[in-house]
């Protein structure tokens, strides 16, 4: 879809000024995603039976990431969430394109969105 980096990184920074914004009352360090350089909170809620994501970051490259996280998990069943792989992050090249930093936090927010979705899996079964 596009012919370099530049164009994806302006791209997944229009996908962050989309990004369904966390309420400000979650932004506190209970909902803080821990291993990533920028500030980045993440807040999930169960709606009719599916985990609905809402996110914000201090920084613009991270809330596109996280933004393209939620655009692929929120408004799933948990256990759709638990069984994605991820290997849409290799195939689309975002993480060898990712500062180390960058690359462990990426890792850290799926961790914590496949932790949530666990979460609810519990409360249902």
């Amino acid at each position: 879809m596009f012919d370099d980096w530049m164009q994806r990184y302006e791209y997944m920074i229009e996908l962050g000024k989309s990004l369904p914004l966390i309420d400000e009352q979650y932004k506190n360090e209970d909902h803080i995603i821990k291993g990533c350089q920028s500030k980045v909170w993440v807040h999930a809620d169960m709606k009719d039976g599916l985990v609905v994501f809402t996110a914000d970051s201090d920084a613009i490259i991270t809330k596109g990431i996280i933004a393209i996280l939620i655009r692929v998990f929120s408004n799933q069943a948990p256990n759709t969430i638990l069984e994605t792989d991820t290997d849409f992050i290799d195939e689309i090249g975002l993480k060898e394109h990712l500062s180390p930093t960058r690359a462990n936090g990426l890792v850290s927010m799926i961790k914590q969105i496949k932790m949530y979705a666990l979460a609810y899996q519990t409360k249902v079964n």
